[in-house]
């Protein structure tokens, strides 16, 4: 039977093109994205509505809104206008906010950040590649000793930290996970398996069981696609089924990140292979799946 329950979308995006300028969005012509090819949803609004329209007929309930490449001084401003439509009736029940932790006057940007009532965790892509193709940034800043410095200041404001990286830096990551098991890390897009051969999955797959252990340590299934382009529901089956199996669906967590997935594929096609492939599952674990684990991480009633 269909999934037919409430969805809390754990990872999705919103941005209005006339209020803050994005970069990946609007520079012409537009920059390398190691997601795809963005020209499809380029240089125009996405709002509630429209991710309303994307989403049927699927039951949403709350939205997990996770920030969106805006430069460090429009970051709170994105946080303010996104209150803002949440204040307007946007179901949006927790954001995960810009921060470039290692910038060395952060903490005012977290506190700001912090005050803002519907503000959960924060976000900084991680993403380090030696191959420029797929790289995010220049280094590795799990590595970066001002960036750690950042990262510790986020237990002081009660805040999480979003976790996009590739499977090279796992590693990395459960240790800093140990150091500091009072920070809730949230593996992004399933760890982004994006070294395709057999090294490289054997590095995604162990990376992501050692950071399963880790009990602060969640992960978010979504974003399979931007490493798979020509996805079908037998190509995503055994990497949500691993996830699932790694951390259980207790922290594990299904999410759309639309509109950027969008790029590849339609909303309801990810929600429905997210069904057929749990179709076995019970409805306890399903609901953890498409709704409470989501819920509970990201602390929306």
């Amino acid at each position: 039977m269909a999934y037919a329950g409430p969805i809390v979308d754990a990872h999705m995006h919103l941005w209005d093109l006339d209020k803050h300028y994005y970069s990946w969005l609007q520079d012409d012509p537009l920059p390398n994205n190691p997601a795809g090819d963005m020209a499809s949803i380029a240089g125009r609004n996405y709002l509630p509505a429209d991710y309303a329209a994307d989403a049927l007929p699927w039951r949403v309930s709350a939205l997990v809104h996770v920030e969106c490449g805006l430069p460090t001084d429009k970051q709170l401003s994105e946080t303010d206008w996104l209150e803002g439509l949440a204040d307007a009736g946007a179901p949006i029940g927790a954001i995960v906010a810009g921060a470039n932790l290692d910038d060395p006057n952060i903490e005012l940007l977290l506190e700001a950040h912090a005050e803002r009532p519907r503000v959960r965790g924060i976000r900084q892509i991680v993403n380090f590649h030696a191959d420029p193709a797929k790289t995010y940034g220049p280094s590795d800043l799990l590595l970066n000793d001002q960036w750690r410095r950042g990262f510790a200041l986020l237990a002081d404001h009660g805040l999480s930290f979003d976790l996009q990286l590739y499977p090279a830096q796992m590693a990395t990551a459960a240790a800093l996970a140990d150091a500091h098991p009072d920070i809730p890390l949230i593996v992004n897009h399933a760890g982004m398996p994006t070294d395709r051969d057999e090294a490289g999955l054997a590095l995604w797959r162990s990376g992501l069981a050692e950071l399963a252990k880790r009990p602060n340590v969640s992960c978010k299934i979504s974003g399979l696609a931007m490493v798979d382009r020509a996805w079908t529901v037998d190509s995503l089956r055994p990497f949500i089924l691993y996830v699932i199996e790694a951390f259980g669906p207790e922290r594990s967590m299904f999410a759309s990140n639309f509109p950027v997935e969008r790029v590849h594929g339609g909303f309801d096609a990810f929600y429905s292979a997210y069904d057929a492939i749990t179709a076995d599952f019970s409805d306890a674990e399903r609901q953890r799946l498409f709704a409470g684990t989501a819920a509970d991480v990201y602390r929306i009633a």
